[in-house]
């Protein structure tokens, strides 16, 4: 008989993922993908036929004909219901296996032409042969398994043909996808048999496998069992003899005798010991009972470290551990002396903000040495969970307590020095905020009752001292700071940082790397060419690295035989290579369109040139360098005051309409924002329409209204220092903050030259070269004729003489 194949043309096609349908199978299954849903919807219209294949990757969701196999199922949809989420359920039966003819993807569904193609001619003989062996291995799986009842074996017996018995044996027994859909591909049913056998061979063996497995754990769990209640009986005898306690318990109870923690502690900690003995060995709870009665008597319950409150000499430890930050240490010791007066230093949390590098650890540390108490640091950058904070309560596997009571129970003590480093770093997601877990910890009027989820019961935390860090003040949620009292910690002078290089710096750095003094000498005169040549910074970190490479470099030359080094400039090049930075701003020149800004960052202040360009155009302002919305307000602003007194400065009456301004902030990957640049952009707009050339050696800062009015602005000792490091001579900041000058240090003051203005046509004159004035803005002709370094070197020599 001819195998003639039946066509079947524009069939919808829906491709399965991790499913195969046979021929003569029932299966639910739901649609959730659009083409699949839309597939569906097209042949319920037509006569309810579609072709079901199996997608060749499961994990893809969005699938190109190339994706699904050749040979599927053409099936009769028997029910679909509509699922919520513009899904659906779908019941199909198998009516033959077929082969995709052509496959095309359409729009919204793939269509396709197939032929159902009927199972070959076979022989009886090898075929009830392979009917036999299957169907006593079908009996045997159906014994092993649950999943099929004699009634479906016999619906299965009573298939005639061995092509249809083959596919209702695979159907009930096969799990595996590629198993399934090498069946299907079968057009032989003698193959397809043997394709079979040996999948329900494997089957009937994995079945065993698992019936010997469970009988194994039955018997595992029977012994335990059997140990348990041998371990109960055991437990009554030693009730009988007195002997109640082991050696472990013992050891929990001696320590609970001998610690002394309130009543309600010691009732729960009693408690929970005994309930301790009580588990047998091995209990999965046996860990966590154990955890926790061992960090209830870890913590410190009553012992505390007796103060000392001698400010002479904690004037003393700050003054041997840190140099400069006079008004910082002079805040601690007020702190300290009213401690004394009152007869306790808790109470107000202090938090030190300042740039990176400045001390804010070290001195937190110094105080807790002044004080004789432990001290423990606890870094919060990057928590984001709750539950870091306040613990994780005892029903979850692997619970601890929070970072609060593991400090606590670090120290030893009620009363340590701790300090909550990076608290501006703290962040908050699903888990919960671990800032407004902090608000309990750090108010006084509620730590003496801190309730940690993993304890259970009050901790007091009213007799630590917490003190925290910050860089950045305004990242620190409003509530919390609220409880903090703020010690500003300043940037270095250059003065200062040579003189922590001596005295602290170079001597840590030689103990580092082996050298005595003499081994290395590095002269006082060299140390501010290696600040203003190698660091860029407010504090000493990256002066700390050059010294260490100095170190390294002078550690390989006296290992070759050199007795002794000594760093000159020429050496100094050859160990840390050409100056990294340079005064730019002054080698430049004046320019027309550059003007030196200053700007305040959480690492200090710095340089912020601002560029300028008018090109031909029709008025248009272009704003580049990643510009924050308070920034380009005060671009619109200075554009506009500029615009307004053209005339005054020199600027064609038309130029407005016949040209646009580019303005850039260079450094474009960084975002730059807010309103102190306003003179800044004012000059330089008006420089790059006027044509007037900009002064190199002036910076300033301010914020500009549309009237010309220079309003105040933040941040002035970190961007003065700035101006300094970077070789300025001149200074432009608004009137306003005159009083704030009292911050800048008064070798800052002498080295710069500072000019006070109220409105911008004055900080424009001051600026610009054609409108300068004849006299030299600088207090002193011939000291503004000097280098940097010679003003440096005087500013050195100045204050050891004070000192």
């Amino acid at each position: 008989m001819d195998r003639v194949p039946q066509v079947y043309e524009d069939i919808p096609v829906v491709a399965l993922r991790g499913l195969v349908v046979l021929p003569g199978e029932l299966l639910h299954f739901d649609a959730g993908r659009d083409r699949s849903v839309n597939a569906i919807q097209r042949a319920l219209e037509q006569d309810s036929m579609v072709f079901l294949s199996a997608q060749k990757d499961a994990r893809k969701a969005d699938i190109q004909c190339q994706d699904i196999y050749e040979v599927g199922t053409l099936c009769k949809l028997r029910q679909v219901l509509s699922l919520p989420g513009d899904s659906s359920r779908v019941f199909v039966e198998g009516v033959s296996r077929a082969v995709t003819v052509s496959l095309t993807d359409g729009e919204d569904y793939m269509v396709a032409d197939i032929a159902c193609i009927p199972d070959e001619a076979y022989a009886q003989a090898p075929a009830e042969a392979l009917r036999r062996r299957v169907a006593k291995l079908l009996a045997e799986y159906a014994q092993l398994s649950n999943r099929m009842s004699a009634d479906g074996v016999a619906g299965i017996e009573a298939k005639p043909d061995a092509g249809e018995y083959a596919d209702a044996v695979a159907n009930a027994t096969m799990q595996k996808a590629a198993d399934r859909q090498r069946i299907l591909q079968e057009y032989d049913p003698l193959a397809r048999l043997k394709l079979t056998l040996a999948g329900l061979a494997g089957e009937v063996e994995i079945l065993k496998a698992d019936k010997r497995i469970a009988k194994e754990v039955q018997a595992q769990v029977d012994k335990n069992q059997k140990e348990y209640y041998l371990r109960e009986q055991i437990k009554a005898i030693r009730k009988e003899l007195g002997d109640t306690q082991s050696a472990e318990t013992d050891l929990m109870r001696d320590r609970l005798a001998a610690k002394q923690m309130p009543e309600e502690v010691r009732v729960k900690l009693v408690r929970e010991i005994d309930r301790y003995a009580d588990l047998p060995a091995g209990s999965h709870e046996q860990p966590a009972a154990r955890s926790y009665i061992e960090c209830m008597l870890d913590l410190p319950w009553s012992e505390q470290s007796e103060d000392t409150l001698d400010i002479p000499h904690a004037r003393a430890v700050l003054e041997q551990d840190h140099y400069g930050l006079d008004k910082v240490k002079q805040r601690i010791l007020e702190h300290l002396a009213v401690g004394r007066l009152t007869g306790k230093v808790n109470g107000q949390i202090l938090c030190f903000v300042g740039p990176p590098g400045v001390g804010k650890t070290s001195i937190s540390e110094s105080i807790a040495r002044a004080l004789g108490r432990k001290f423990v640091r606890m870094s919060l950058g990057g928590i984001r969970d709750e539950a870091e904070i306040r613990g994780h309560r005892r029903t979850y596997i692997g619970a601890m307590p929070g970072r609060v009571i593991a400090a606590m129970r670090h120290a030893g003590t009620v009363n340590p020095v701790i300090l909550f480093d990076e608290i501006d770093k703290l962040t908050g997601d699903y888990h919960g905020d671990p800032a407004a877990a902090m608000l309990e910890v750090l108010d006084s009027a509620q730590n003496f009752a801190f309730r940690d989820h993993f304890l259970e019961v009050p901790y007091d935390l009213s007799k630590a001292l917490f003190i925290t860090t910050a860089n950045d003040k305004s990242a620190i949620p409003a509530p919390l700071l609220d409880r903090m009292e703020v010690i500003e910690v300043p940037s270095y002078l250059e003065t200062e940082k040579a003189e922590i290089a001596k005295r602290h710096l170079i001597p840590k750095q030689l103990q580092k790397h082996g050298l005595s003094k003499g081994m290395l000498v590095l002269p006082d005169a060299m140390l501010p060419a290696v600040i203003r040549g190698y660091t860029s910074e407010a504090g000493v970190r990256e002066l700390e690295r050059a010294i260490g490479a100095i170190c390294r470099k002078a550690a390989c030359e006296i290992g070759e035989g050199k007795p002794r080094v000594r760093v000159s400039r020429a050496r100094l090049v050859e160990y840390l290579g050409q100056p990294r930075h340079r005064d730019h701003a002054v080698q430049r020149g004046n320019t027309v369109g550059v003007v030196n800004g200053l700007a305040w960052t959480i690492a200090g202040g710095e340089l912020l040139e601002v560029e300028a360009q008018a090109v031909a155009g029709s008025g248009q302002v272009q704003m580049t360098g990643r510009l924050g919305d308070v920034m380009q307000e005060s671009v619109k602003a200075a554009y506009t005051f500029v615009r307004a007194h053209a005339s005054e400065l020199g600027i064609a009456e038309d130029a407005f309409k016949t040209m646009d301004v580019h303005l850039h902030v260079p450094q474009g990957a960084v975002p730059k924002d807010g309103p102190s640049a306003g003179i800044t952009i004012a000059t330089a707009i008006a420089s790059a329409l006027s044509g007037a050339l900009v002064r190199a050696d002036v910076a300033m800062t301010g914020e500009i209204s549309l009237r010309g009015n220079v309003l105040p602005i933040g941040g002035l000792r970190e961007k003065l220092l700035a101006a300094l490091r970077a070789g300025l001579r001149a200074v432009i900041v608004p009137a306003e903050n005159k009083q704030d000058m009292d911050d800048v240090p008064q070798e800052v003051k002498e080295a710069l030259s500072i000019t006070y203005v109220s409105d911008a046509m004055r900080a424009l004159k001051a600026a610009l070269v054609p409108l300068a004035a004849p006299a030299a803005p600088y207090r002193d002709a011939e000291r503004s004729k000097e280098p940097v370094g010679a003003i440096y070197e005087r500013m050195i020599m100045r204050k050891n003489a004070r000192e």
